[in-house]
């Protein structure tokens, strides 16, 4: 029994590594001499995104640097193994920084403050790319996260965007990368417990996945009458045909760049 586990840890191991590989040749991430900040929350998606990341840099024959961030809110009570996190950059020789903020959830009542926090958090990173020289930002976003966020955009903003696995921003000065584009929610959370990873020690308050939770379920509805929907939902942002859709005459239907940055940066 001890054997089929040790084996079956191999292959969730082998086949994450994989599929990483995969997303990062076919959405071109990862150049000859990338800086490559990665946002740390201390979850399984960032974690998993850490580890594959230093762990392919030693056998790659392609030459990258990685800083990993971890964003800490101090008036959100919210905390990580930093110590742990701390201890394996060490060992993959990984500049580690934990960067402090404070943010003001009273100058956006309106908001959640789930969304302020996020956004405020991301602000960070995006300046903290400059501070450390680095040109591309990664971030733990996987297909789920991404086939919910079509659904999102599409009930209740009315457009057809999502999240791109590589997106250029600030004029080109950075691109933000997910190398976990091509990952499901379950295949990220069996290779977390395979590695071991800790999970956060105190979950965030405020943390609002309604929306979210609300889009899961439609998918796994979706699922129960169409057996492969999650993955042809993904694939379908890829073969868009345009000239099958109901586009008002004279309009133009491609939304413009402007817009679907805007939209990106507030997720």
């Amino acid at each position: 029994m001890e054997k089929q586990q040790d084996n079956s840890g191999k292959r969730t191991i082998q086949k994450t590594h994989s599929k990483i590989g995969k997303a990062i040749k076919e959405y071109d991430l990862i150049h000859e001499g990338d800086r490559i900040m990665i946002g740390v929350s201390g979850g399984k998606d960032s974690m998993t995104l850490l580890s594959v990341l230093a762990t392919r840099r030693r056998f790659s024959n392609i030459k990258y640097d990685i800083v990993a961030v971890h964003i800490d809110v101090e008036n959100v009570p919210y905390s990580i193994d930093q110590e742990y996190i701390a201890g394996f950059c060490k060992e993959y020789d990984i500049d580690f920084v934990v960067e402090k903020i404070t943010v003001d959830f009273e100058k956006d009542p309106g908001k959640s403050h789930c969304f302020v926090c996020s956004w405020h958090r991301r602000k960070r990173l995006f300046e903290l790319t400059k501070i450390y020289n680095c040109n591309k930002l990664a971030l733990g976003h996987h297909l789920d996260d991404a086939i919910e966020t079509l659904i999102i955009n599409m009930c209740y903003h009315g457009s057809i965007s999502s999240m791109p696995a590589t997106l250029k921003m600030f004029n080109g000065r950075i691109d933000l990368i997910r190398p976990l584009i091509l990952l499901t929610n379950q295949e990220i959370r069996k290779f977390a417990v395979t590695m071991g990873f800790p999970s956060e020690k105190e979950v965030c308050p405020y943390e609002d996945k309604t929306k979210r939770t609300q889009a899961g379920e439609i998918i796994r509805e979706m699922e129960k009458r169409f057996k492969p929907a999650r993955k042809s939902i993904f694939k379908s942002m890829q073969k868009i045909f345009v000239e099958y859709l109901p586009v008002e005459h004279g309009k133009d239907p491609v939304i413009p760049f402007e817009y679907t940055k805007n939209k990106e940066e507030s997720k």
